[in-house]
């Protein structure tokens, strides 16, 4: 067997759930384990790395307009849909909860699949919001290119306290307030995101534009995500 390039980089989907947005704000974060290859100990919110299933998973829903387009923003072209199934799938994965609308799925889903599709639902990308992305620096050991995705905790087809489906990658699952968030040990790309998600708390229409902090071989940029201009509706 092929020894795995552990610095190449991997797309990945992160996904930020917010609950109470408009009283009491509080986001889901889970801790990950000691020993863990990649931020060990630090809590994070639920995601990883984009598997070669996502992109033939039925979804039911694309995420919304401009977040589609801006995903090929500095991207390869067409990965939006795996990208927005990664996201739901990591978040029943580290969670148990269900980003989805109840439907049989038209066709024989993929073992990583199996679970969700038993629970009656077909996945959903739609009520999702691209906000942030960052690329792991040079020298770590995995590196992503991540994408964050933010979701309303109302869209959440199962009981948001209920984590007995979850896997044990991250032990701690808790709605965290927001205002306490940064109490907890976090990586400090979080940090920065979490000041993406505050300032996001009085509306839900997309963001003007998506931060991306871009750590390649060459420098550390920070740049803004637009996508492509859309036709008039008209």
């Amino acid at each position: 067997m092929a020894e795995i390039d552990k610095s190449a980089i991997r797309d990945a989907a992160t996904v930020i759930v917010l609950r109470d947005r408009h009283s009491t704000p509080s986001i889901l974060m889970g801790q990950r384990g000691a020993k863990a290859a990649f931020m060990p100990n630090k809590f994070v919110f639920p995601g990883g790395a984009v598997d070669a299933s996502d992109g033939d998973v039925p979804l039911v829903g694309d995420l919304p307009e401009p977040c589609f387009s801006r995903l090929e923003d500095d991207a390869p072209s067409g990965m939006q849909r795996a990208l927005g199934a990664a996201a739901v799938r990591e978040l029943w994965e580290e969670t148990g909860l269900i980003l989805g609308t109840r439907g049989d799925w038209p066709v024989t889903p993929h073992p990583d699949w199996e679970n969700f599709a038993a629970s009656g639902h077909l996945p959903t990308a739609a009520p999702m919001q691209y906000v942030f992305r960052a690329l792991t620096p040079p020298g770590r050991t995995r590196r992503f290119d991540a994408r964050f995705f933010l979701v309303d905790a109302s869209h959440i087809q199962s009981d948001l306290d209920d984590f007995s489906h979850a896997c044990e990658e991250l032990s701690h699952l808790q709605w965290i307030p927001l205002e306490q968030a940064r109490s907890f040990d976090l990586p400090f790309i979080t940090e920065v995101v979490l000041a993406e998600v505050e300032s996001r708390l009085g509306t839900s229409a997309p963001p003007v534009s998506v931060p991306y902090f871009k750590n390649n071989d060459e420098a550390s940029l920070f740049l803004r995500l637009h996508g492509r201009p859309q036709p008039d509706s008209d």
